[in-house]
């Protein structure tokens, strides 16, 4: 096993994996901008290194100063958490040329995974349900009203190196085409450096399902249930789940075997999440596979009792899976804490954190790295914590996590606690009356 881990992240990810490598007994190494000097993942590391000024760009997107920071300290692997170079080939072959093991799968998995185009073809090789859509990628606005003819409006554009819902636009009829076709082009461009896109039938009424799975190094992979991500703000998460109160038994059944099949087709290793679209008459599609840790793999953790920070680590350590598929034998939900005003368009709310009192008491898990006095930099992601509540209903879940929301106060900053308290109280999210598309009706008061 590792004796020394670097972790290229910040926050409460960073944290995350700090803590589980002491509970396995390996030092750690904390990277930090200038701007996270102060940050909880820097004081609670064995050692910490600034790597740069507070833009990702010259901290945490710095694959030289995170390699010269995991040679000075001696690290012998690096865990990339989510976002930053989670996904990154080509930091994880570099790695592999300094002869430092890259917690997370091999660079040409990533690779087979990165490209949406790519990993559809694979996909469709291994049996695994696709959405309809473009064979290849889009040349003109002719070439994409030829592909939405073939396969009935409304279709979405996609960046074919997309995510976060970056490049994306839906196209309800052939006069809107030639917009939407050179705005997702130009949003692809500029966030991605990519502009291929690419086109996919609409699926109406869909439900946002996701499939945790864990592959070895020695061919054997597993699924660990799912979670229902289908509360979203414009393609990004808000409230997290497992069950879905959507699955059914066969349900699960079928789709944990697709994602194996996913996970096979590239001899996947390490622990990753294969994402799919679900309709309304439980047809299921696949949509993208991320090769790391995912935000909400807390979910999983409490309904299965399982610490997938721990197995990634494992897994890249050369320990075989148990290859066993789990079912949740609890209820558990996530809400994501950002630094967000609600009432303004969800704007973020940079600030110092005056007062901050955390909720507790039986089933309540807080993954955080805030702390009263520290300032959240305006150069992040805005989530600051996430609070999950788990119970032995869905029902008895709302109601815990509903208490605990009223628990949790944050001052100095404007934060997302009253939309998710609303949203604990709304009839359609009790009863899962919910997809997508819910955020676009929903109104707070």
């Amino acid at each position: 096993m590792f004796k020394k881990i670097l972790i290229a992240n910040r926050g409460e990810i960073a944290l995350r994996v700090i803590r589980t490598c002491k509970e396995m007994g390996i030092r750690t190494v904390a990277v930090y901008s200038t701007a996270d000097k102060d940050s909880l993942h820097v004081r609670f590391a064995d050692e910490a290194v600034c790597i740069g000024k507070p833009s990702g760009a010259d901290s945490y997107l710095n694959v030289p100063h995170i390699m010269a920071a995991a040679e000075i300290t001696n690290a012998d692997a690096i865990h990339p958490g989510y976002g930053f170079l989670s996904e990154n080939a080509k930091f994880a072959e570099i790695c592999g040329q300094y002869k430092i093991k890259f917690i997370g799968p091999t660079p040409e998995m990533i690779n087979s995974m990165g490209d949406k185009i790519t990993a559809k073809e694979t996909m469709i090789r291994a049996g695994v349900p696709v959405v309809p859509g473009s064979a290849n990628l889009l040349d003109s606005v002719d070439h994409a009203k030829k592909e939405a003819k073939k396969m009935g409006y409304p279709v979405m554009i996609k960046a074919t190196a997309g995510g976060g819902g970056k490049g994306m636009r839906i196209v309800w009829k052939p006069e809107e085409m030639e917009k939407a076709y050179d705005s997702a082009k130009a949003e692809a461009a500029v966030s991605f450096k990519n502009d291929g896109i690419y086109m996919e039938k609409y699926v109406e009424e869909p439900r946002h399902i996701e499939i945790q799975v864990a592959g070895d190094q020695y061919g054997k992979a597993c699924h660990l249930s799912e979670r229902d991500c289908s509360i979203q703000r414009r393609h990004q998460k808000l409230v997290e789940e497992s069950p879905s109160p959507f699955m059914t038994p066969e349900l699960r059944q079928k789709m944990g075997e697709a994602a194996i099949k996913a996970a096979n087709a590239i001899s996947y290793e390490g622990v990753g999440t294969v994402e799919f679209l679900v309709d309304k008459h439980r047809n299921f599609y696949f949509m993208e596979m991320n090769t790391r840790i995912q935000v909400e793999h807390c979910v999983t953790e409490e309904v299965i009792n399982y610490d997938l920070i721990k197995e990634q680590i494992k897994i890249a350590g050369g320990v075989p899976i148990s290859g066993a598929n789990y079912e949740p034998k609890m209820h558990a939900i996530e809400c994501r804490i950002n630094a967000e005003d609600p009432y303004n368009d969800f704007r973020p709310s940079p600030g110092k954190i005056t007062v901050l009192h955390t909720p507790g008491g039986h089933g309540v898990r807080i993954d955080s790295h805030i702390y009263a006095g520290y300032t959240i930099p305006p150069y992040y992601d805005s989530m600051i914590a996430k609070i999950i509540a788990v119970a032995q209903t869905r029902d008895e879940a709302i109601n815990t996590m509903s208490r605990a929301l009223s628990e949790y106060v944050i001052e100095g900053i404007k934060t997302t606690i009253p939309f998710h308290q609303q949203l604990m109280q709304n009839e359609d999210f009790r009863t899962g009356n919910f997809t997508t598309k819910f955020m676009e009706s929903f109104v707070l008061k």
